[in-house]
């Protein structure tokens, strides 16, 4: 595609080029650039993308885009924001992907990631081939590659969205952050049902309050265009238990579908019935109500169903069929997920990263437990602080035996993380061992039959960051590891 045909997709560039060279890419990392390379400067967060313009020129770059004149020997497009331009550029790039996928987006704090799996599942089952794109990894068919952000930077989503295309993807199933909505990486996609989970604390290290984190979610549905296409509807699904919701219906023109459990919505969930091997309760659809048993355990897993069921019947998909998927579900990598090693008592894996997914966790554990329970738990360094104390007071609060431990310290000390999180509890005991792999042996070792350990906090992640490191580091896998050497000593002794 030549220069200036790629341009006119922008409408704020103050200075065109002469020069109308071929274009073979797009890229914003001057190390990916090769000839014929349109390099865009991106202002980050650690590093400013205009500072590697000569490299990217010298790569073989065939013109720059930017926001300041730069002194390289190639042509040079001056625009406001780098960052826009890159979304509207990327788009057009790869022949507006999204505008020939029927594409869902998921945002909220909790429950994203099972909820999307949930939805490509039905999708699958119903003759769709899917992409998904979240914080577990991408899917593109029965390909799966990995992922950096739960929601990548726009560049990488077009063309992932173009690769889906080339692979005869007819659905996709995305989760869309907070930070993705609020620096615009997800402009340019062309959503036709946006799902709204639930909002609780989190990410108030980059939002501040929850107004502007509330704020930032809601731009899902306030960008869910905006004319009424009647060949082509678009379809909010909000959670009518969350008080949120109110907003984001005020903010969009689509059309609202509402779920939940203790509210009057279009879609929800009664009679429901909780045990440790799963949940049954009765969905109640416009078409029909009909009894669920599935093995998704959980009141957020149930609400987690209800938000697919519904992106999936607005997406023209059966109830039979959503139903038939649902009630054979295994759950997901790292949520809710239990470590099995033939013993006696249940050990959990749990992405719970919040107060209010902890609390569910946790809640959901004490209504099938028979002995005590146990819940090894941290919080990430560099990350919202606020949440520190409330997590240990939750888990104090459950737990008949919590224990403080690392998550991801990051830069921060682990045990200045460990002493915000044990300024919440008062009263309650509770043990603080900052070694994961030794307060993950230590519940594991003391549980016994009836017994529920829960280690909350990193889920399906396979690494520990401890400064700038990153190490392999598998709650699942130490778990195995510790159920393992109990056996072993119980059978010497």
């Amino acid at each position: 595609m030549k220069l200036h045909t790629l341009m006119s997709c922008l409408h704020d560039f103050s200075v065109m080029p002469a020069e109308n060279p071929e274009i073979e890419s797009i890229e914003m990392d001057s190390r990916q650039v090769s000839a014929g390379s349109l390099f865009v400067c991106i202002s980050g967060f650690t590093v400013d993308g205009h500072d590697f313009a000569k490299q990217a020129a010298a790569a073989g770059a065939a013109a720059i885009i930017a926001e300041r004149p730069l002194e390289v020997d190639v042509p040079v497009v001056l625009v406001k924001d780098s960052a826009r331009a890159l979304a509207a550029l990327a788009d057009f790039f790869y022949g507006q992907p999204t505008q020939h996928l029927h594409l869902i987006g998921i945002t909220g704090t909790n429950g994203k990631t099972t909820t999307s799996h949930i939805v490509n599942e039905i999708l699958r089952e119903h003759g769709h081939t899917t992409g998904l794109i979240g914080t577990i990894n991408i899917k593109i068919g029965d390909e799966t590659f990995d992922v950096k952000n739960t929601t990548p930077d726009a560049l990488t989503l077009q063309k992932t969205f173009r690769r889906m295309l080339d692979s005869n993807v007819t659905a996709a199933v995305m989760e869309v952050s907070s930070h993705a909505l609020h620096l615009g990486r997800v402009h340019g996609c062309e959503y036709d049902v946006a799902v709204f989970t639930n909002l609780t604390q989190d990410h108030l290290d980059y939002h501040k309050t929850m107004d502007e984190y509330k704020r930032a979610k809601g731009l899902l549905f306030a960008q869910l265009g905006n004319s009424y296409q009647h060949n082509r509807v678009k379809y909010a699904i909000l959670n009518s238990d969350d008080e949120a919701s109110k907003d984001y219906i005020m903010s969009t023109q689509a059309t609202v579908i509402t779920y939940g459990i203790d509210t009057k919505s279009d879609i929800s969930a009664t009679d429901i019935e909780m045990t440790g091997a799963g949940t049954s309760f009765t969905l109640v659809t416009p078409f029909d109500s009909v009894r669920v048993t599935m093995k998704l355990a959980g009141k957020f897993n149930v609400y987690n169903v209800l938000a697919a069921a519904a992106a999936c019947l607005v997406s023209n998909v059966p109830l039979e069929t959503i139903v038939r998927v649902i009630e054979r579900m295994q759950g997901v990598s790292g949520r809710f997920e239990l470590v099995d090693g033939d013993q006696d008592f249940a050990v959990i894996v749990d992405y719970s990263h919040t107060p209010d997914s902890l609390e569910n966790a946790l809640q959901t554990i004490r209504q099938f437990a028979t002995g005590k329970v146990y819940c090894v738990v941290g919080c990430g360094g560099d990350r919202d602080r606020t949440k520190r104390p409330e997590m240990a007071r939750i888990a104090a609060q459950y737990a008949d035996c919590p224990i403080f431990t690392s998550d991801n310290p990051r830069s921060e000390d682990p045990l200045a993380i460990l002493d915000e999180m044990a300024a919440g509890v008062t009263g309650e005991q509770y043990e603080i061992l900052p070694d994961r792999k030794e307060a993950i042996t230590r519940a594991v070792s003391a549980a016994k039959r009836g017994d529920v350990v829960l280690i909350a906090g990193k889920g399906h992640e396979t690494y520990q960051i401890i400064g700038t490191t990153v190490i392999d580091f598998d709650d699942r896998l130490v778990a195995k590891e510790a159920m393992k050497h109990r056996s072993s000593t119980q059978q010497d002794s």
